[in-house]
């Protein structure tokens, strides 16, 4: 954010805080403004608006605010009362006279009408708000990650809201910023009649009110339980109690998930009934390649417990995992929607499968030591695995919910970006986290980059250097190479926000952007 002379500015005058809050809401309106808008783009917009209006460019700060807060608005206004949070900062109470008890969480309002504090806490609690007096957004941004809360109401002084931007853009949190009319850690002031205004509005609109992706998370683990799992699966025989087993092992879910939300955002139906065994489709396609992914690779655990060829024998894992991948295709047959989504939908999955099919037959190649890969080559294989495997859990969701085909298109295309940037993510956290067992398979974007340094310097690569892992991690790091494959890292998320943009959908563009943040964190620039 923009900084003048040190100083972060507000207004003295309500004039001209309500002229400005006005052009922001117009420059918004004409510039078709969506959230979250990343930093660069605030800054260009408020200087523009400053000097449209002829105001200090002390106060470009200030409007950046003020058009976020406008990205936000309808996604804001659209929140249930009882799903927002009032953040009042502890600062607003009158010192001298403040009758509260400070605990970890804040202070403790005693009504003692000091200050603005308890009639704003009356007012909210009345409307069904969570509200909490204390400093900071790393306590608002938990709540909503972990589901209490759907969009904020945040008063802070401005260099708070500056320093949260990127956390509450990185995790895509709703939310409506204001600032304190003058800086200071105590007695500070507000604009009241502001707050009160923002807390009162309110407006049902399905289009732009948030899916809360921590609160599905839990309901999507509730399907995953042994009771709800043998409506489908009931473990009458040795096959099924072998699939039934897997289904239960706990994951992350992620791809469950991301059918849900595809399905929900674009869907103006939301029963268990489809959502069930739709989420058990993506699982059973899931688990069943886990589990021929482990006897390719004789892995001899997964989730801290054997594989299940470890555990029962290859020909029975086998036969599992083929189970698995006739339960999917025949739950996908019997969903309750019309023939033609139900054509495309099998036709999609069945495509995707085979894609999948070609990036794991390249990869198994790789991991023999048979086949050597460039960069490009390699993020192929990873477009075909993960991708395939992100882009048939999102499209199916999407594809039965309704979403037209240029949505299903900007999907198809995140899907991939996403898909390899997962990849080059994990070979660069586990390069840095030392195991059992390693060897350089376990890096395979890295070899690829290696690989590639040496063709660029017409050299041979050192014989037998796939079972060498010390020599190996010797060379990535004099190249260092790990820096390159940040570099790719970066570009790919940059690439997932671009496609993401695109989406009209604002329910299932804000969803994905907070599973993004979460799982790229330390790379969710987003500029």
């Amino acid at each position: 954010m923009k900084e003048t002379n040190g100083i972060l500015k507000v207004p003295e005058e309500s004039f001209v805080r309500n002229k400005m809050r006005k052009a922001a809401a117009a420059m918004a309106e004409k510039t078709s403004l969506r959230p979250p808008v990343n930093i660069l783009k605030l800054e260009q917009l408020a200087t523009a608006m400053v000097r449209e209006q002829e105001i200090s460019d002390d106060f470009i700060p200030f409007a950046m605010v003020l058009l976020g807060n406008e990205s936000w608005r309808k996604t804001v206004k659209a929140t249930p009362m009882n799903r927002r949070l009032l953040l009042l900062p502890q600062c607003l109470n009158n010192k001298e006279k403040c009758e509260g008890m400070f605990d970890e969480l804040g202070l403790n309002c005693a009504g003692c009408k000091a200050c603005p504090i308890d009639d704003l806490l009356i007012e909210a609690e009345s409307k069904g708000y969570a509200n909490l007096v204390a400093e900071g957004t790393t306590v608002a941004v938990g709540l909503v990650e972990e589901g209490s809360i759907d969009a904020v109401i945040g008063v802070s002084c401005m260099p708070v809201l500056q320093r949260s931007f990127e956390p509450v853009s990185n995790a895509a949190v709703p939310v409506i910023g204001i600032p304190l009319l003058f800086d200071g850690c105590e007695d500070t002031r507000a604009d009241i009649k502001w707050i009160l205004d923002e807390m009162r509005s309110f407006e049902a609109d399905e289009k732009h009110q948030p899916i809360s992706v921590s609160l599905l998370k839990n309901r999507i683990e509730d399907f995953f339980t042994k009771e709800n799992i043998e409506k489908f699966i009931p473990g009458r025989d040795k096959t099924e109690q072998i699939a039934q087993e897997y289904l239960l092992v706990d994951g992350q879910r992620i791809r469950p998930l991301l059918t849900a939300l595809s399905y929900l955002a674009y869907s103006n139906s939301d029963n268990d009934e489809l959502l069930q065994p739709l989420t058990l489709i993506i699982e059973c396609f899931h688990k069943a390649s886990l589990i021929h992914d482990d006897i390719e690779d004789n892995a001899k655990e997964r989730y801290n417990t054997l594989t299940a060829h470890a555990k029962y024998g290859v020909p029975q894992a086998i036969n599992a995992g083929d189970f698995l991948i006739g339960k999917g295709y025949e739950l996908l047959s019997d969903l309750d929607t019309s023939a033609e989504i139900l054509k495309t939908a099998l036709s999609f999955v069945a495509r995707s499968h085979i894609q999948l099919t070609r990036g794991q037959g390249v990869d198994i190649l790789f991991n023999d030591g048979q086949i050597q890969l460039l960069p490009h080559e390699m993020i192929e294989v990873f477009k075909h695995k993960t991708g395939e495997a992100i882009k048939v859990a999102l499209l199916l969701g999407a594809i039965v919910g309704g979403a037209n085909k240029a949505e299903q298109d900007i999907l198809e295309q995140f899907a991939d970006f996403m898909g390899i940037a997962y990849q080059i993510r994990d070979d660069l956290n586990e390069y840095t986290e030392p195991h059992d067992a390693e060897k350089t398979g376990d890096y395979p974007f890295l070899l690829a980059l290696l690989n590639k340094h040496f063709v660029d310097q017409d050299k041979e690569p050192p014989t037998n250097l796939f079972e060498q892992v010390a020599e190996f991690r010797k060379l990535i790091d004099e190249t260092e190479l790990q820096e390159v494959a940040k570099e790719y890292l970066q570009n790919y998320v940059d690439n997932c926000y671009a496609e993401l943009d695109k989406l009209e959908n604002s329910k299932l563009r804000l969803s994905l952007y907070g599973v993004m943040g979460k799982i790229f964190k330390s790379e969710t620039t987003n500029e």
